[in-house]
């Protein structure tokens, strides 16, 4: 009996002569993984970057399937004879950085102390066909305790408002007509923070599937992202900002700038609505008495609105599909017509 979104669990550990070498070993599996998957966690493990960076816990998606890494150093004499550095990897259907990382602490504590991974196993089995994983010593975990909704909500979309004010709107029309959003930073943690809180901005459609936070500059996994049609995709590499390929919103977030490629600015040209969602945004998260998630809400009204406007305009054309001709037909302002015409094909209301 699994839980939906549980499915495969890995571990992966340094071996005692990494600070002499460099060596790193794939130490233990379960069950199988593809060689892409495993060249990809072989690269976002900072076991295998020669100790520049140490990260405790990051977390991406590749081929539709997530992926939450922890790394922890092993300080003091253990059961885990010479070993200076572990990571434990579990990969899962469902986006909950939180959960996973929840899970993984207990986990590392267990393979710490028994220097097996069979402990760790019994815990996972238990998770999966309970729920729930007790221990005194190594501290307790429960699925019912990790809502899929808390972790849409654990970033702060006041946080991306404040940085960028208006200009948020840029992001928001990127995101409605399910366009390609770049963000490059030097720092991972930052990378996955601000990335994680942008689809709150299309909360109707509660889409995390678009989001891959942690992505280099490989022919695998730029061959996984070009899958998707639109999507927000995090890079450490400043190389990217070179690859208008791979963008049509390219964010700098270091320098808080962001830039729509030469081949997106027909379809994100701005305009009285734009302007006049801009402000809602900027009034509502400006607003200290309103939390986040009253900030996302004041927001999806207005896209719920939108929405509405546009599937009232298709009920009055044939097969209840848009067509450029009928928008046109309403005289809107140039940005506006522009606007709904691509909304219109992003929501599958456009008769093609």
């Amino acid at each position: 009996v699994a839980t939906p979104g549980w499915n495969e669990l890995w571990f992966y550990l340094s071996s005692p002569e990494k600070d002499v070498n460099g060596d790193t070993l794939w130490v233990w599996c379960y069950p199988s993984v593809s060689s892409d998957l495993r060249k990809v966690l072989l690269s976002k493990c900072c076991l295998t970057q020669d100790g520049r960076d140490f990260h405790t816990f990051v977390f991406g998606q590749f081929c539709r399937t997530w992926y939450y890494i922890t790394t922890v150093e092993v300080q003091e004499p253990t059961a885990l004879n010479k070993v200076t550095h572990f990571s434990i990897v579990v990969t899962a259907k469902d986006f909950n950085p939180e959960k996973y990382a929840a899970l993984s602490r207990i986990l590392c504590r267990m393979y710490i102390k028994h220097g097996s991974p069979v402990k760790m196993m019994e815990a996972y089995v238990t998770v999966l066909t309970k729920g729930i994983c007790q221990s005194d010593e190594n501290g307790s975990f429960l699925i019912k305790d990790y809502d899929v909704r808390k972790a849409y909500l654990a970033g702060s979309v006041k946080d991306v408002v404040s940085q960028f004010g208006m200009e948020t709107i840029i992001l928001y029309t990127a995101l409605m007509l399910k366009k390609r959003i770049v963000v490059h930073h030097p720092r991972i943690e930052a990378l996955l923070e601000f990335t994680r809180v942008l689809p709150t901005l299309t909360w109707h459609r509660k889409d995390w599937s678009i989001l891959h936070p942690y992505v280099h500059l490989t022919d695998t996994e730029l061959e996984d992202l070009k899958k998707c049609p639109g999507y927000i995709a995090g890079f450490v590499d400043p190389e990217v900002s070179n690859r208008s390929d791979l963008f049509d919103v390219y964010v700098n977030l270091p320098d808080s700038v962001i830039t729509v490629s030469q081949s997106a600015k027909e379809a994100l040209a701005m305009g009285k609505l734009h302007k006049e969602v801009g402000h809602l945004i900027v009034q509502s998260a400006e607003d200290a008495e309103r939390s986040d998630s009253q900030v996302i809400k004041d927001i999806s009204v207005k896209t719920k609105e939108i929405l509405a406007n546009l599937v009232a305009l298709a009920d009055e054309c044939e097969d209840s599909k848009i067509t450029l001709e009928g928008l046109k037909q309403h005289h809107f302002p140039p940005a506006t017509e522009n606007f709904l015409f691509h909304l219109a094909a992003a929501e599958q209301l456009l008769r093609i």
